[in-house]
């Protein structure tokens, strides 16, 4: 084919340009120029020269939007910044605590700036920008992996393809919100039900579900959108130091932010611009369930860092919950990995907060009959954004004449176990353990989960068959199964099955503080086993030692001590723990100094300024290691500062406290790290 001569090429060149200056206008500015008639004239010129010269086709060009092939499957996408949750404010009490929370960590009486925008009913995505090209889109999913759409995400009108302007970084990736208008999803409903095809529920399910269309052209043609609202991973240049200044430069490259962003001042800001959102929520074209506050000082944020899996520079401010009237069918009792019964309500189906509820959560025996809620009950359900829907109240005057009161059942439902109630506890128990059913089945979920022995492959619907199908009793049988005894199971074939045995095999390796949490033990989540791994050191230390013993670990107290020594004691769980261990799970010795000789054991620790070799989190965690508390700010009760560089007013605080001051080298010997 001969090649196109150089006025044509410019010409394509010209025609692309356009139209992404017309995207821009169009989706980005609320601006448009020319009308659609037009617009789509230009569309069709470029087609058709590309059409004619294949060879001038490049992945961002505006046709190119929808195109390809669907894909067989996701792949999986690992965050190199986590896409982290966030905490919940319902009232002004929480927000106010929030405010003074950052303040003081901080240590400022000065009122903070922030940024608030409206908090969407979407799915959350991050985009990755390479030399300005869409490089990969990719969902939120836990947070750290996430799976690979950016055959779907292409077809966004609303996401360039290619960065507008200049100065971009070589690598900018943006976390934004996929979402339906109301609009658009109501009218996409009227072509479906026209149809007699399948109708959405709400506009987040929609969303959710047309991103996650393996075949492009269908996600293609549902009225997505998307608003970014921050900047993770860049390279190649910085970014401004506030966060709204962040979002104006990514409008300026085309990538489109909610207009209602505005900063504000303290907590009659907060409560100004919550308020404000709450009046014209009804009047917004699409669907919102609360606001988000963030810390607008990119600085500050970094200086608060975060707690668990939550920054702690930002919240999410939740409308008010809804609530609707249904019927109790049943009340029906649920047994969690620790054996834990709680009751559950099976209610008439009823659409509130944007689902349709059937099932609510009752907690505990006290609050069932707290509330005496029984079978032919009429009851308020109330549910908030995505907290479990729960019973608010009975309306006693629509009580059906012949009902009796819920009673805690004597035998589990699930094993027919005792059931027990400890004294002072609102939790009653199965005695059956790992023979429960019920409990086996949350165990090993738990076993398996990311944070524990990350088990890839091992997901709720294989556990249930591999247990309902008496192939695996205990964790240690596990690594008993074969990959024709997987193959056999449903919707699993030979390539499935090889890859959940690979991954069993290679879960193996693990760590003392992994396999501890993995364990189940009560009241043992990850802090707990860490301490534990770190003061015990081996497994043989800690399954001979008695509650007495346990108890002097930092942070355990008696009654975490008590749950650990019971279960190390308890022949069922040894019996699993010597299977896994001839099943050759196993760990590296644990490295360094233990607890009870750590330097740091017992002490608090505040970290202040910017450290060359590890971040703050990284350095907080090695103080957790070796027995330490890491704390925000600096008291008479602080025992050691470490000041990094450009250390600030904590440094100053501790020199007039008479703290104890160590560098960055001092505090690197005293860890056992090297530079």
């Amino acid at each position: 084919m001969k090649p196109a001569p150089a006025s044509l090429r410019h010409r394509v060149e010209r025609l692309r340009a356009e139209i992404e200056r017309h995207n821009r206008l169009y989706h980005v500015l609320d601006n448009p120029e020319i009308p659609d008639a037009a617009y789509d004239r230009l569309m069709a010129e470029l087609r058709a020269l590309e059409q004619q010269h294949p060879e001038l086709v490049v992945p961002e060009s505006p046709t190119q939007r929808v195109g390809g092939s669907p894909v067989p499957e996701f792949a999986e996408v690992r965050h190199q910044l986590p896409m982290l949750s966030l905490d919940n404010a319902f009232a002004r009490e929480d927000v106010e605590a929030f405010d003074r929370r950052v303040r003081e960590r901080l240590e400022t009486d000065e009122q903070i700036g922030y940024a608030c925008e409206p908090k969407l009913d979407g799915l959350a995505v991050s985009l990755t920008y390479r030399d300005g090209l869409l490089a990969l889109g990719a969902t939120r999913g836990d947070g750290t992996i996430g799976e690979d759409v950016t055959h779907n995400i292409r077809t966004i009108p609303t996401v360039p393809l290619r960065l507008s302007g200049r100065g971009w970084p070589d690598l900018l990736e943006v976390r934004g919100e996929v979402f339906m208008s109301s609009a658009g999803f109501d009218e996409m409903n009227r072509r479906a039900n026209e149809k007699g095809e399948k109708i959405f529920v709400n506009p987040r399910n929609a969303a959710a579900g047309s991103l996650r269309q393996l075949d492009p052209r269908l996600t293609a043609s549902r009225p997505l959108e998307i608003y970014f609202y921050s900047a993770g991973r860049v390279e190649g240049k910085p970014l401004p130091d506030l966060h709204s200044e962040i979002l104006k430069v990514l409008r300026g490259w085309g990538l489109r932010t909610s207009p209602e962003t505005q900063v504000v001042t303290g907590v009659d800001g907060l409560l100004g611009y919550y308020e404000d959102i709450g009046r014209r929520r009804s009047s917004l074209r699409y669907q919102i369930d609360g606001v988000v506050y963030k810390v607008d000082s990119i600085e500050q944020q970094r200086r608060l860092g975060f707690v668990a899996r939550a920054p702690r520079w930002q919240i999410a401010h939740k409308f008010p919950a809804e609530e609707e009237m249904t019927t109790v069918r049943a009340i029906e009792w649920q047994v969690g990995r620790t054996g834990a019964l709680t009751p559950v309500a099976r209610l008439e189906p009823v659409f509130v907060g944007g689902v349709t509820v059937s099932n609510a959560t009752l907690h505990n025996i006290d609050e069932l009959k707290r509330k005496d809620v029984r079978v032919g009950d009429s009851v308020i359900i109330r549910r908030a954004g995505d907290v479990i829907p729960e019973v608010v109240r009975v309306i006693i005057e629509k009580r059906p004449s012949k009902s009796s009161s819920v009673r805690l059942p004597q035998k589990c439902p699930v094993c027919g176990s005792a059931v027990e109630r400890e004294e002072g506890e609102a939790v009653a128990r199965c005695t059956g353990a790992l023979t429960c059913p019920a409990q086996l089945k949350e165990s090993l979920r738990h076993f398996a989960s990311r944070r524990a022995l990350d088990i890839e492959g091992l997901g709720t619907r294989l556990i249930d068959q591999l247990v309902d199908a008496g192939l695996v009793r205990n964790p240690g049988d596990l690594f008993k199964l074969t990959v024709e005894q997987l193959a056999n199971l449903d919707r699993m074939g030979d390539r499935s099955a090889a890859n959940v045995v690979e991954s069993l095999e290679h879960s193996k390796q693990t760590t003392f503080a992994r396999f501890l949490h993995a364990l189940g033990i009560r009241d043992v989540g990850e802090a707990t086993a860490e301490v534990l791994a770190q003061h015990f050191r081996s497994l043989d230390a800690l399954r001979s030692s008695p509650a007495e013993a346990i108890e002097e670990v930092p942070d355990v107290g008696p009654v975490t001590a008590g749950h650990v020594h019971a279960f190390f004691a308890d022949s069922r769980n040894a019996k699993v723990i010597d299977a896994l261990i001839q099943h050759r799970v196993r760990w590296p010795a644990v490295q360094g100094n233990s607890m009870r000789d750590s330097p740091l054991s017992g002490k608090t620790i505040v970290l202040t300024g910017k450290l060359s070799t590890m971040s703050r989190e990284e350095a907080g965690d090695h103080i957790r290691k070796l027995g330490g508390k890491v704390a925000g700010s600096v008291s008479k009760n602080t025992d050691l500062v470490v000041a990094g560089g450009d250390a600030g007013s904590k440094l100053k605080k501790a020199t007039q406290l008479g703290v104890k001051v160590l560098e960055e080298a001092e505090f690197l010997k005293l860890i056992g790290r090297k530079r």
